[in-house]
């Protein structure tokens, strides 16, 4: 069978981020996939100029559709810009019992808020406890819990725990915004003994990191999708996304945080 993933999320027109960057990372990892388009972004290097909801009919429909023909491995969610989309989507997955994968998309690289404010309780109560992996990064997890950023090791682990405990599964604490010369992300599956597990990579230092956290999630998405356990897709995701910010600076996009290089082993050969 095609290993098949299914991305719920906005779209970047720019390239770098959103669906673009699923449908790239899917289709680098040798996985087939599908989209559910829940924005349309005017979006660059440098900035998001506008944004566009797609109506909710539009987005049930377009998951049912997917849902109905296509066998889905795993579903990776990216933008859910308000609480009717969220909303939305929960009723439309409310049948879903494959992998569920959440990236909670809320400012774009260019400091753009993505997330209406109104929607972080909506977000948390409804679609949180549905996730098999929650992939925050440092901000987006001090807003989730209404905490401060977290700086040192033991605060990450302490509010990835505290995730953990409100979604399905695993919540894996991404490293990019923190300091030092390693860039390490942490993933907890629970609270008791061997439930974290630490991946780590030397920082790179380029600013075109447009579509990171897209990628990393998709790219665990992709590897589940072809058959490998959480911690074994995680460490696949974590070294697809190293070597891909490593090649980032092959491209030459735009004039802004540029993208990572998705494609640097097929590129290159």
């Amino acid at each position: 069978m095609t290993a098949i993933a299914l991305t719920i999320a906005g779209s970047d027109s720019g390239g770098g981020a959103g669906i673009q960057a699923d449908l790239k990372t899917f289709s680098s990892l040798g996985v087939y996939g599908a989209s559910v388009m829940t924005a349309v972004t005017a979006q660059n290097t440098r900035t998001v100029a506008a944004v566009h909801h797609v109506p909710t009919p539009m987005i049930a429909a377009q998951i049912e559709t997917v849902l109905s023909d296509l066998s889905v491995d795993v579903i990776k969610i990216g933008m859910l810009a308000t609480t009717e989309i969220i909303e939305c989507v929960v009723d439309s997955l409310n049948d879903w019992t494959r992998p569920l994968i959440i990236d909670p998309v809320m400012i774009a690289k260019s400091g753009d808020s993505l997330l209406a404010d109104n929607a972080v309780d909506t977000l948390l109560q409804k679609l949180l406890p549905r996730a098999d992996v929650l992939t925050p990064n440092l901000p987006e997890t001090a807003r989730l819990l209404d905490m401060p950023v977290a700086t040192k090791p033991e605060e990450i682990i302490e509010q990835g725990q505290l995730l953990c405990d409100r979604v399905a599964g695993a919540v894996l604490m991404k490293g990019g915004h923190a300091l030092g010369d390693d860039c390490t992300d942490i993933l907890i599956t629970g609270r008791g003994p061997d439930t974290i597990h630490t991946f780590t990579a030397k920082r790179q230092r380029t600013r075109n990191t447009h579509g990171t956290g897209c990628t990393l999630s998709s790219a665990i998405a992709a590897t589940i999708a072809r058959g490998l356990d959480l911690p074994q897709a995680t460490r696949a995701a974590h070294d697809y996304l190293h070597r891909a910010i490593g090649a980032a600076d092959t491209l030459s996009i735009g004039h802004g945080h540029g993208p990572v290089h998705h494609f640097w082993e097929h590129w290159e050969k």
